[in-house]
């Protein structure tokens, strides 16, 4: 009981998913005598369902979280587990199966309400007793519960979209991974790995809804809230699973669009930009929305980053609107004058 006791206060006290995954395997590894405890992500990609480790913990070693670098590589598709994909399918609250070397799995799905991205899988060498499945249930339902209680912290409570906030945190984790990325040393005569390594890079993109006082003005706040809402599922469904988007307040946005080249990241962010112009906006019509992005640096401040991509949505704005500027373009074409930070930057 002692030991319940403390993996809960050690589980309560994070504020952070990634120590929150690395707190629920401990202490379920320690409880179940485990001879190893994953958290999987569930995910569907092109309609498929997809099982990717997120973080595990073996009998004798430290827990650690996996690399989830790599936007190519979805994980296992989720038949591989048929087990697993019954209980999801069910709506089971777990699901076991016995291996031929004898190895017993229990899998947990973390429902909340009728969906689970994510799954506790436990592995041992013997059977699981109802006492065990019982406390480790008990051990599920507290993780799930902070699980929905840091998402809620950390979304805005209008369109569900990740908030200011996280948003601090999440660059600071991407500047982190490129600043890893740069410094990798490459074989000589690596020149493929090099191309691939120097072409694709990390990038912030800020969008401002075009004439949103209007909307406002004319049609009210209800009708201005629908057209945020619209907004956010459109930057959702535009965006690829491995971006993050997040609404900053007002009519403002931003997407980290992760490992990507320069001309992708022009095509992902013009598809967003006309899959608005497109969309038909009820009672207010049409809408658009202006973007300017700019690559991320590892050696500059997140302040010069975002004013950077501030300066090139300015220009979008003052420019016509409905259009995404990319800053160094600008600046190499002459359109704008290289600043270190931008006084006038609505962020600040």
């Amino acid at each position: 009981m002692d030991s319940l006791l403390k993996h809960m206060v050690d589980m309560t006290g994070h504020r952070d998913h990634t120590m929150l995954d690395i707190s629920v395997i401990s202490a379920v590894q320690e409880l179940a005598c485990a001879s190893r405890t994953r958290v999987l992500s569930l995910a569907a990609v092109r309609g498929q369902l997809f099982v990717r480790p997120r973080a595990v913990i073996n009998a004798g070693s430290a827990a650690r979280m996996e690399d989830l670098s790599d936007p190519s590589n979805p994980g296992e598709p989720i038949s591989n587990f048929p087990a697993l994909a019954a209980c999801i399918v069910r709506h089971e609250s777990n699901a076991d199966t016995v291996d031929a070397q004898g190895n017993h799995t229990l899998w947990m799905p973390i429902w909340i309400g009728d969906k689970a991205s994510t799954c506790l899988e436990i592995v041992n060498p013997t059977p699981y007793t109802s006492d065990t499945i019982h406390i480790i249930g008990g051990v599920v339902s507290v993780y799930r519960n902070f699980q929905n209680l840091l998402d809620y912290s950390e979304r805005d409570s209008l369109t569900g979209l990740l908030n200011r906030k996280t948003f601090d945190d999440q660059l600071a984790k991407m500047l982190s991974a490129s600043n890893e990325s740069d410094t990798v040393s490459l074989p000589p005569g690596d020149t493929e790995r090099r191309h691939h390594h120097e072409e694709e890079k990390q990038w912030l993109a800020v969008v401002d809804v075009d004439h949103f006082k209007h909307v406002n003005d004319k049609f009210g706040h209800l009708y201005g809230d629908e057209v945020l809402i619209l907004i956010a599922n459109l930057l959702q469904s535009s965006f690829r699973a491995q971006d993050r988007v997040f609404r900053f307040g007002g009519e403002e946005f931003v997407v980290l669009l992760r490992s990507t080249t320069l001309e992708n990241a022009k095509k992902i962010i013009d598809r967003f930009r006309m899959n608005v112009e497109q969309h038909d906006f009820p009672q207010v019509g049409k809408v658009t929305v202006s973007v300017g992005f700019v690559s991320i640096s590892a050696f500059e401040a997140p302040v010069i980053i975002l004013g950077r991509a501030d300066q090139a949505l300015y220009y979008a704005k003052s420019h016509g609107r409905n259009m995404s500027c990319h800053y160094d373009e600008l600046v190499s074409g002459g359109l704008l004058q290289t600043v270190e930070s931008n006084d006038t930057a609505e962020f600040f």
